[in-house]
């Protein structure tokens, strides 16, 4: 294409000279002038542009294959302008940054390097996070709409042991037939009295101990009886599988790698490739002698690689890849296919087990992210193989190891990592375009110049592909070492739909939450129609007894007059009837309460007697007023006879906490006080010749006569007696008399 281009160039500049060579031969020769020269050159100039603009259109018609005459208005198809069809500078790819300041594994940063990846610290705008912790919600909503995370929240709900049991269970009692692949298990000490029943029925059973949120192997034991368990504990105790499928006689569980790459909509890869680990000691039925063995009873590696008989091969060892089990069990004659379908089974019923709570957790943290997925994680879910090679759950790791002690591991999760990154696609955004985007949506915002949304139809936006479609047939087209699980056809429809309320039920404390919201219920419910009842004002109207005494006294008014016999049958019955109506008054305030709820109008006759309007106050009996003024008087009596006002004001006078209304009002305490400290005086003998005359309790009110230290002339009256007792003045008067 080059050479025919320049063959182009080349002839038209033939051509041209050609022509000019001919035209100057032609013409005859002038002398020219200085001004001439110089018009002369321009001429040339321009005719020289003219050339080239010529060639520039004879090329591109021949290039177009078209001819000069060609138009617009033609059949021929338009003219395409040059600069279209140059080539576009390819923008450069900016540099993907990770996070890796709360990763401990060496492989992650090795693979993450090989992708062009820069490490970077927690501050910076990087583009990927690799935790091995959980995600905290203060952590997500931070997160930027470019930014993707390893971990999703929420995803504690199958990664925990009691939480995985707590959903396991609650879904084994909407689906028994599905949720089938986990041992029966219990949650201490919410659960420990169902256990415990359970394990006296059955006394052949082995029960295996974890903690509720523990990891490799630690804290783990079998035990035969649980009543050395300790009520309080918080503990995992599940059924031990005894009879478990064994390879040269050795015990061994299965580490499946799966990845999640989107929760709504729900995405699962599982990798064909993984760990197989053995125990270290030949399998024995559990026993009194061998239930302490771990070597011969747990599996994990963290465990195993401290026993002497730990083996490292990659064909026979301690640990294998799945690729050698597979073979191993094809030799036995073993439905690979069917094995595996079941496997991937068990794995995607644990996801959708926690489903509901990943999605509203998942929404609730990352509203603004519309570009890429805002989360990823790989799961290490541990199945163990009973003897008919049914698959059990044992439990799901959020935080998988990715050590690469041996060359098997380097192998397996080298790979697995590498496809993992392959296929999330870590250039589908570009986080220049996201941040120039955030910076202009906030500055409209804040100017108010977004009155107006982007016209784009519905059609326009249906046409173009999403970024999750996008998304999808990426991971579609790069799958790698994985195999899709989920999804895969209506096979798991019907487990999506849980009831709303079986999210949080199916324990001990659920169930007696639930008792106590019942009762609570039901108390509110009462007392809200006793008090319905009460404030709808009514007139006391006669009993039920007197109505038909009255009905019955005029009947016999208008026959005949009233015999004595009568008269005593009458007062029997009121009497019966009081009797009646209190022992029915809990049956009459049942039957209001349902007429009330139920909305029924309420007949006269059973609606509650003597019931007054409650925003008035009750009516004043003589006698019970009268007593209650005898109490308060007595109280009165009794608090002034022993002194404690004044006890009570000298403290708080001395302490310095009596206000202004305080000292006016119980002062003379302070003045009584002030007559027993005075000093001596010559004038002894007349001042205990007055307080004399005022012990004389004489009637007259000049016998009561006397003066107070100050001065002033007093007559005690009824209201001076009042603040102080006789007892407390007649105190205060002796002492004056011996000094």
């Amino acid at each position: 294409m080059e050479e025919e281009i320049l063959d182009l160039f080349s002839r038209d500049e033939n051509l041209e000279q050609q022509k000019q060579t001919i035209s100057s031969q032609n013409k005859p020769k002038k002398i020219k002038t200085r001004d001439e020269k110089i018009s002369g050159d321009q001429q040339t100039d321009k005719e020289q542009t003219e050339n080239l603009v010529s060639m520039m259109r004879s090329y591109d018609a021949k290039l177009y294959g078209e001819d000069d005459t060609s138009q617009p208005t033609s059949r021929a198809a338009p003219v395409i302008p040059v600069d279209a069809m140059r080539k576009k500078k390819k923008r450069k790819r900016s540099q993907i940054t990770i996070c890796l300041a709360n990763c401990r594994y060496e492989s992650i940063r090795k693979v993450a390097s090989a992708f062009g990846m820069r490490e970077v610290s927690e501050e910076d705008a990087w583009n990927f996070y690799w935790t091995d912790m959980s995600v905290s919600v203060e952590r997500a909503k931070e997160m930027k709409r470019f930014q993707r995370i390893n971990h999703y929240p929420g995803m504690l709900e199958i990664c925990r042991k009691d939480l995985l049991a707590r959903n396991l269970n609650r879904m084994q009692k909407i689906y028994p037939k599905d949720y089938n692949f986990f041992p029966k298990t219990w949650c201490l000490p919410a659960d420990f009295g169902e256990a415990l029943n359970y394990s006296k029925t059955r006394k052949n059973k082995t029960f295996i101990i974890k903690p509720e949120c523990g990891s490799q192997g630690r804290g783990i034991y079998l035990t035969k009886s649980l009543k050395d368990i300790k009520p309080s504990d918080k503990l995992i105790c599940q059924v031990y599988l005894s009879k478990p499928f064994l390879v040269d006689g050795y015990k061994f569980d299965i580490r499946v790698y799966t990845l999640i790459t989107s929760c709504d909509p729900l995405r699962i890869f599982v990798y064909n490739e993984g760990l197989v680990r053995f125990a270290t000691s030949r399998y024995a039925d559990p026993n009194a002698n061998n239930t302490t063995n771990v070597f011969m009873h747990l599996t994990n590696y963290a465990l195993n690689k401290h026993s002497r008989t730990y083996v490292y091969d990659s064909e026979a060892g301690s640990k294998r890849k799945i690729s050698t089990l597979n073979k191993i069990l094809l030799s036995q004659g073993v439905d690979l296919d069917k094995l595996w379908h079941s496997i991937d089974e068990v794995i995607v019923k644990t996801i959708i087990s926690a489903w509901p709570i990943l999605k509203h957790s998942y929404h609730a943290c990352f509203p603004s992210h519309d570009m890429v997925h805002a989360c990823f994680e790989i799961l290490g879910f541990d199945i163990l193989l009973d003897h008919k090679l049914h698959p059990y759950i044992l439990e799901v790791n959020h935080s998988p190891s990715f050590h690469t002690d041996t060359q098997l591991d380097r192998e397996v999760k080298e790979n697995l990592l590498t496809d993992t990154f392959t296929m999330l696609n870590i250039w589908q955004c570009d986080k220049k375009r996201v941040l120039e985007e955030d910076r202009k949506r906030i500055r409209d915002r804040l100017l108010q110049t977004n009155k107006y949304a982007e016209t784009t139809t519905i059609d326009e936006k249906d046409r173009e592909k999403t970024p999750w479609q996008t998304q999808i047939q990426w991971e579609e087209s790069h799958l790698g070492n994985f195999r899709r699980v989920y999804p895969v056809g209506e096979q798991y429809a019907s487990l999506f739909q849980q009831p709303s309320g079986s999210l949080y039920t199916g324990t001990a404390s659920s169930r007696a939450r639930g008792d106590c919201t019942r009762i609570q219920r039901e108390e509110f419910q009462q007392s809200k129609a006793k008090a319905e009842a009460l404030k709808k004002p009514s007139q006391p109207k006669p009993k039920e007894s007197e109505s038909k005494a009255g009905d019955e006294s005029s009947i016999t008014a208008s026959t005949s007059v009233a015999t004595p016999s009568t008269e005593k049958s009458k007062v029997k019955t009121k009497e019966k009837d009081k009797r009646k109506e209190i022992g029915k008054d809990s049956e009459e305030d049942k039957i209001m309460a349902t007429r009330i709820q139920s909305k029924q109008p309420i007949p006269e006759e059973s609606k509650p007697q003597y019931v007054l309007c409650s925003f008035e106050p009750d009516p004043i009996v003589e006698k019970d007023e009268r007593e209650r003024v005898n109490l308060l008087a007595q109280r009165d009596f009794l608090i002034r006879s022993y002194g404690m006002l004044e006890q009570i004001y000298l403290m708080m006078k001395k302490i310095g906490t009596l206000r202004p209304e305080d000292e006016r009002k119980y002062g003379v305490y302070g003045r009584l006080s002030l007559i027993s400290a005075s000093p001596k005086t010559d004038t002894k003998n007349a001042k205990t010749q007055k307080l004399k005359r005022a012990c004389n309790r004489n009637k007259s009110d000049k016998d009561l006569e006397f003066h107070h230290p100050n001065g002033n002339r007093c007559i005690p009256n009824t209201e001076y007696f009042d603040t102080i007792t006789r007892t407390q003045l007649c105190a205060q008067l002796t002492l004056l008399i011996r000094k």
